[in-house]
């Protein structure tokens, strides 16, 4: 194996460095036009030829530090050329190129139909990896650090496809995407328990079950043990712009505390939305504590009372949403057996503050009982 001081005189080597500098060159010049995907297209190539290069030249790890100092040497104004990147550049032909699952799954999922012609397969029998093909020009929509965030994080294929997808969906910010990352968005979407399938019609179903999780990742927000609902409700409207982008794209927030008139009954909405893809009212209920069956019963008035006097005709039926502190997932799904109306149920997570000297800021029912009876 050659170490690095050698490689610099090793004719293979500066051959290909001199290849490399060429390309760099001309994927400088394109790039006012095509920054993302020339520069994502290039760190491909680049990550191609360190596996194909340690493979048939073995030249082991000193390669990288070598061809990070040469290539900074060469590109000063340059960012991209640190070892960590090129090491990330590596990783990231390995981690798209592996096995021929990629040639089904970025097609099926991210658009190109039945032609995988264009995507690579990386075989290790293959010195100068002829059979790589061209670059899956998909992959360039997405930035370069969000490809690096991704790869970080994740443990499969599906699931990196899955943030690449909501990604584009979403038009995720780096931020965005680590958040939900750190939350593994993936685990927790679709995940709710729904009755769906049973009351509204396909494809309406599956996308309303796509649209909703458990649990809920509510770490924007901070109570103090013992919080009440009302505290819940107003932390959330505090962070509203948080509380949309867990709930997810497409959800529009309409109210809170929406007053509705059942009968002589006047009642309130914790919080209503409008989901603009699924076309429908979003009835959300919040709960603090363990669910309860007897919740649903409230909850499917109120979806009732929305489809009655709000929903419009070209509307899909409201669905409803109760998010709970905690839930027995078996009791749950039994609870939804014989529900006349759309509803799924999930729980939340948030950060409770534990202070022996600070407690919730509203007084509970004991405290008001023994202030009456006072």
């Amino acid at each position: 194996m050659l170490v690095s001081n050698t490689l610099s005189n090793d004719k293979e080597y500066r051959e290909w460095l001199k290849e490399l500098k060429l390309r760099i060159r001309q994927s400088q010049i394109k790039a006012a036009v095509h920054i993302n995907s020339d520069m994502l297209e290039l760190y491909w190539s680049i990550g191609a030829d360190i596996v194909a290069k340690q493979e048939s030249e073995g030249w082991g790890s000193a390669v990288i530090p070598q061809l990070s100092r040469d290539l900074r040497a060469e590109f000063p104004d340059s960012q991209g050329f640190s070892e960590r990147n090129l090491r990330e550049m590596k990783r990231y032909f390995l981690f798209y190129s592996q096995a021929d699952l990629i040639r089904h799954q970025l097609g099926a999922e991210l658009g190109q139909g039945s032609d995988t012609s264009m995507i690579p397969v990386l075989k290790k029998d293959s010195a100068r990896h002829e059979s790589l093909g061209q670059f899956p020009q998909l992959l360039a929509s997405i930035p370069w650090r969000h490809h690096v965030e991704i790869i970080s994080h994740v443990h499969s294929f599906e699931e990196a496809l899955f943030y690449i997808r909501e990604t584009l969906e979403g038009g995720w910010s780096r931020a965005i995407l680590v958040r939900n990352l750190k939350s593994d968005l993936y685990s927790r979407q679709g995940k709710a328990y729904t009755n769906f399938a049973v009351l509204l019609p396909s494809p309406q179903s599956e996308l309303a079950d796509e649209k909703l999780k458990d649990p809920y990742n509510l770490d924007f927000v901070a109570l103090a043990k013992g919080y009440q609902e009302q505290e819940l409700e107003n932390a959330l409207l505090q962070n509203i712009t948080s509380f949309l982008v867990e709930l997810g794209q497409g959800f529009a927030y309409v109210g809170k505390q929406v007053p509705i008139k059942v009968g002589s009954k006047k009642l309130t909405i914790d919080l209503l939305f409008y989901h603009l893809e699924l076309r429908c009212y979003v009835v959300i209920e919040l709960k603090v504590v363990e669910f309860e069956a007897e919740f649903m019963g409230k909850l499917g008035v109120y979806v009732a009372a929305i489809d009655e006097q709000r929903k419009k005709e070209s509307d899909n039926p409201t669905i409803g949403l109760l998010i709970c502190k905690t839930k027995d997932n078996v009791y749950a799904e039994y609870s939804l057996k014989g529900i006349g109306h759309p509803i799924g149920i999930s729980s939340y997570e948030l950060i409770e503050l534990l202070p022996s000297d600070f407690k919730s800021s509203l007084p509970s029912i004991e405290e008001i009982e023994s202030n009456l009876a006072d």
